[in-house]
């Protein structure tokens, strides 16, 4: 019998996140006098541009802190729509734009809606390590499919066939992927979804890090279908991170209980920041966001030679997001120790791979390019002096 002090037993799949340890004691160094430089949360260090921080603080000048409705402000619905349709070409119905806190809360809606207990949902491993939480949540099983360079780190239609089992109901992908930051293309995503629908599954794709892509646009997968759910965010592209908002495009069918759901759970996502995110896509804005794009490739480009040269093995390129996943088993056989010796030693803090699955963990580590070059080069030259000592 459960004691009344128990935790509910869905805990005990509740893994931590390992690199917010190594940031709580990077916080900690930094009050001792230490500097450190951090190449481990998937945070940008560009501040949210000024037009829509004025937006913000206008929307509170204003008044409008009351609750909207739960799928959203429908000014910001309609802009959202409005954004795929000028940029990719894409036209939706702004109804199924369903405004979030963050992607994590339209990943919680979204799987709330979909996953039974007991059902299952296909993902890569490594992949982000809070969706298999999220399925947890809900009781359902997350089953992570170990991906390499081979296959650009991503799930394709056969490996999804040949993975597929009576209790699948999902299968869940990232495009721009973390850690990974390897993209689907457009014909990989078509058959993807065509094998998905076939098995009788529902598509679900992450595209937070739209946007921050250094090839060219790679588009969105509603170019593909457009029934499958779509998770974006104000986060990462748009450099809203603390803001905590985010939205999700649904299928016609799951609009309203959708709704429903999240009147229950959030009942609506923050006032001020959804009248600030008008602004996101303002001319002005993007065009911030645009040179942020460049400059976020440029610190690509650098550190990416700059871990090689060490004997960090990077096989595959990233194309989008601001991630470098670089297996680290020439110079350590545990990377979580490696990362932990590497901030004490010389105050440079970066995610071991435990932290993204089960898919050879010990010998991965993820690099955030989210400080500036020189911040970059810095770090870098302290990692040689680690690995060299």
């Amino acid at each position: 019998m459960h004691k009344r002090s128990d935790t509910a037993d869905r805990m005990e799949h509740i893994r931590p996140f390992y690199v917010m340890g190594l940031l709580a004691r990077a916080r900690e160094l930094e009050a001792e006098g230490r500097d450190v430089i951090h190449m481990e949360v998937g945070e940008p260090d560009f501040t949210t541009p000024e037009t829509i921080v004025r937006a913000g603080q206008q929307a509170l000048a204003d008044g409008y802190t009351r609750y909207l409705p739960a799928t959203g402000l429908p000014e910001l619905q309609k802009a959202i729509a409005g954004f795929y349709k000028d940029r990719y070409g894409v036209w939706i119905d702004h109804r199924r734009v369903i405004v979030t806190p963050g992607a994590s809360g339209a990943l919680q809606l979204a799987l709330s809606v979909l996953i039974d207990p007991g059902d299952q949902v296909l993902m890569t491993d490594p992949g982000y390590p809070c969706n298999r939480n999220f399925v947890h949540l809900v009781g359902g099983e997350p089953v992570g499919i170990p991906v390499g360079p081979d296959s650009h780190y991503q799930l394709d239609a056969a490996t999804v066939s040949a993975n597929w089992s009576e209790r699948t109901k999902a299968v869940l992908v990232a495009s721009p992927s973390n850690p990974t930051g390897t993209l689907l293309g457009k014909a990989d995503l078509s058959a993807l979804h065509h094998e998905v629908c076939k098995l009788g599954g529902v598509l679900i794709v992450d595209e937070i890090y739209q946007g921050l892509v250094y090839g060219g646009d790679a588009g969105t997968a509603l170019s593909v279908a457009d029934d499958l759910f779509i998770i974006n965010s104000f986060s990462k592209y748009f450099g809203m991170t603390g803001w905590r908002l985010g939205w999700m495009v649904v299928p016609d069918r799951f609009i309203a209980p959708v709704d429903r759901l999240a009147q229950n759970i959030f009942l609506s996502a923050s006032s001020p920041a959804q009248y600030a995110a008008l602004e996101a896509f303002s001319s002005e804005t993007l065009d911030t966001t645009e040179r942020r794009r460049q400059e976020f490739k440029v610190r690509r480009d650098y550190l990416l030679s700059a871990l090689r040269s060490l004997g960090l093995k990077i096989a595959v390129e990233p194309e989008g997001a601001f991630y470098l996943y670089a297996d680290c088993s020439a110079l350590t056989e545990d990377s979580y120790s490696f990362a932990v010796d590497l901030l004490e030693s010389e105050g440079v803090a970066i995610t071991p791979g435990k932290d993204f699955g089960f898919n050879l963990p010990q010998q991965h580590l993820r690099f955030a390019y989210t400080t500036s070059v020189p911040r970059l080069k810095e770090g870098v030259d302290r990692l040689a002096r680690f690995i060299r000592a």
